[in-house]
């Protein structure tokens, strides 16, 4: 015999246990999901420095082009310099990221784009902590320049449509919290 909803909660028992056992299924997805955009970042970047070092490569004429930049700053070349600051944001950032997967997420779009985000922000961590002199002082490899906007990479775009995708779920679903018993004030 299946469990009856609970009257005062309206919550099915099954219901629980079978968002317990889809948030422990979604917290490896998601860190293979991660784990996936960081491969995908890394191996373009890669091809990026070898394969672009003799100059741009012209894709669309006058719209689009692969030109390779080595970024010291934050997105867009902004914040010159702060690159162990902006490491140790985004240590911090993927560590909240990844308690967020484990103990939070219980929507396959919110764990997708919070593992796309978290990807990203790994992405651009491993140049810096690989591409630089001293510790965490790397520049972040960035070669996709469309003429419309600043020159980025595969962990940006990542992080760009996850932050999108995050707003989207949020604005769609609101707030999670199960509904409220009503009182009884007669």
């Amino acid at each position: 015999m299946s469990p009856d909803p609970t009257p005062a909660s309206g919550i099915d028992a099954t219901d629980t246990v079978t968002n317990h056992h889809a948030r422990r299924l979604r917290f490896p997805a998601a860190i293979g999901i991660a784990l996936a955009v960081v491969l995908v970042d890394q191996l373009t970047k890669r091809w990026a420095v070898t394969a672009l070092a003799d100059g741009p490569v012209v894709l669309i004429d006058g719209w689009l082009e692969l030109d390779l930049v080595f970024n010291p700053g934050a997105a867009f070349s902004s914040v010159q310099g702060a690159g162990p600051l902006l490491a140790i944001a985004a240590i911090a950032i993927a560590g909240w990221i990844t308690i967020l997967i484990r103990r939070a997420t219980t929507r396959t779009a919110e764990m997708m784009a919070l593992a796309l985000v978290l990807g990203g922000a790994v992405g651009n961590l491993v140049d810096r902590v690989t591409r630089g002199d001293g510790l965490l002082d790397g520049a972040v490899v960035d070669f996709v320049e469309p003429s419309f906007w600043p020159t980025f990479n595969m962990a940006d775009a990542a992080i760009s449509v996850g932050a999108v995708l995050l707003v989207i779920v949020t604005m769609r679903h609101g707030d999670r919290s199960p509904p409220r018993p009503e009182r009884n004030t007669g």
